[in-house]
């Protein structure tokens, strides 16, 4: 039993980290700041069911190899670390495009009109 609520847990971690990543990227008319607020609600919610999941994956049992150790060693745990670092540098990194696009947008306007 403690197998299964090992692997829904992860899912979900997963599942959840694809939603705030779909938060993050993917709200094309929503202005900055609350893209902004949600991105961080959602990782938020996402690093709540990444502990609860990782207190799963060292829960005491005798089948259990993963007892005793650090949560922070745990699968879910670590999944979640690498999906925010992942989903923060894609953000700024599609913000400072966006905003180079925008701030390149008048040049390459009026250098296509003329003759």
């Amino acid at each position: 039993m403690l197998e299964i609520a090992k692997a829904a847990s992860f899912f979900f971690c997963i599942l959840v980290l694809c939603r705030a990543a779909m938060h993050a990227f993917f709200d094309p008319g929503a202005r900055i700041q609350d893209r902004i607020l949600l991105a961080l609600v959602h990782l938020f919610f996402a690093a709540c069911v990444a502990v609860f999941s990782g207190f799963i994956f060292t829960w005491p049992s005798r089948s259990n190899p993963e007892y005793g150790h650090r949560i922070t060693s745990t699968l879910p745990v670590r999944v979640f670390l690498w999906a925010s670092v992942g989903i923060v540098a894609l953000f700024v990194t599609s913000w400072y495009l966006g905003d180079l696009a925008q701030q390149s947008a008048p040049f390459i306007s009026s250098r296509s009109l003329q003759p």
